[in-house]
């Protein structure tokens, strides 16, 4: 039987808040207020019906502006998981063959599933940094293999991989899904995404996580025109057509996005300051760094991991993300980005807890 929910969504849903959250993905939701946006603008930002059948102009307009790729290869869609799911959807039929990186943000592996793909996994080793090797991508291939999936930035290590591999990537044949939702927290010069490499690469992104913009929902795919029209057309069954209310205000925040950036680039950069500092302090864990994204994944070098963070939320009212969530049960993933003087408290509480070992 094919799997039909997420079994993360339902743990972050349900399990994951604590008093020094370290169990985030993102950065802190985005205050309106801080835009100082006129009484007038603002309400004309909340009509509730629109021209929107297959895409808001505006928007449209927006994200191309921002990704460099033109509106007909533009997919508007919840959110970067929804983007995901209709961007398979559209590429494979139940029993393709999926090749999917490991590990891995789980709510990929589910949507894979639910569509009843045949996965194959292709690893990204902690050895080697969690680096995209394209030998091992080569490798992992079959004759079967109709769609290769991987993240960039890596969810959940936040490692980049460079343009030049994703070319090797998509040169291997297949078409390539990057899921690009961290990428825009490469800071000063995020790279071009990789939409614009080859033909074969489809795209999907959103301002859910870098941005503190999640409850926009505004989340799209980049693809050739030909395959962008057959997501819309397939999107109807899915969405039909989505909340005007958020097409205005995730166009407002298009145009305030670089003081949206800032923000964010500000609690990021104190919080991984804090962390690199942690894990020098430290020889219970280890990780390999990033000095880009919203997240890490650390390693607990000795000790089971479940018990572990259930001490660290029972003791000390912290959290992190169970790696048995990514496949890989002796690790967890902590956020940044949220509130800076609770990451360093939470990092305080881990430090402790590490030491009760």
């Amino acid at each position: 039987m094919r799997k039909k929910f997420s079994d993360y969504m339902h743990w972050a849903k349900t399990r994951s808040h604590a008093r020094f959250n370290l169990a985030t993905s993102g950065v802190a939701g985005f205050p309106l207020g801080e835009l100082h946006l006129p009484p007038a603008k603002l309400a004309g930002a909340l009509a509730i019906n629109g021209d929107n059948s297959y895409g808001y102009r505006p928007l449209l307009e927006a994200i191309a502006k921002h990704s460099g790729a033109d509106p007909d290869c533009i997919v508007t869609a919840a959110g970067t998981s929804m983007a995901n799911h209709l961007a398979m959807a559209a590429l494979i039929e139940p029993g393709d063959e999926v090749l999917i990186e490991t590990p891995t943000y789980e709510l990929i592996l589910a949507a894979a599933e639910y569509l009843g793909a045949s996965i194959r996994r292709f690893p990204r080793r902690e050895e080697q940094g969690y680096a995209v090797d394209p030998a091992e991508i080569r490798r992992s291939l079959t004759p079967r293999t109709r769609l290769i999936v991987l993240t960039n930035l890596h969810n959940p290590s936040s490692i980049l991989t460079g343009n030049d591999v994703l070319s090797q990537v998509a040169s291997l044949g297949p078409p390539v899904l990057v899921d690009e939702v961290y990428l825009d927290a490469v800071y000063p010069s995020t790279p071009r995404s990789s939409f614009h490499l080859a033909p074969n690469i489809v795209v999907t992104n959103s301002l859910t996580k870098v941005y503190g913009l999640s409850g926009l929902r505004c989340g799209w795919i980049l693809a050739q025109p030909d395959l962008a029209r057959a997501m819309w057309r397939l999107n109807d069954v899915f969405a039909a057509t989505p909340v005007h209310p958020g097409e205005l205000l995730s166009v407002l925040a298009f145009e305030h996005l670089g003081v949206i950036r800032r923000r964010a680039q500000v609690l990021l950069e104190a919080d991984r300051l804090r962390f690199e500092a942690f894990l020098r302090d430290t020889d219970r864990v280890s990780a390999p760094t990033s000095p880009f994204g919203t997240t890490a994944f650390l390693r607990l070098i000795d000790g089971n991991v479940e018990d572990f963070l259930d001490r660290l939320r029972a003791r000390y009212e912290t959290s992190a993300v169970p790696g048995r969530f990514f496949g890989m049960p002796d690790h967890f993933r902590i956020g940044m980005g949220v509130d800076n003087a609770m990451f360093a408290q939470g990092l305080d509480n881990l430090a402790a807890a590490l030491r009760e070992l």
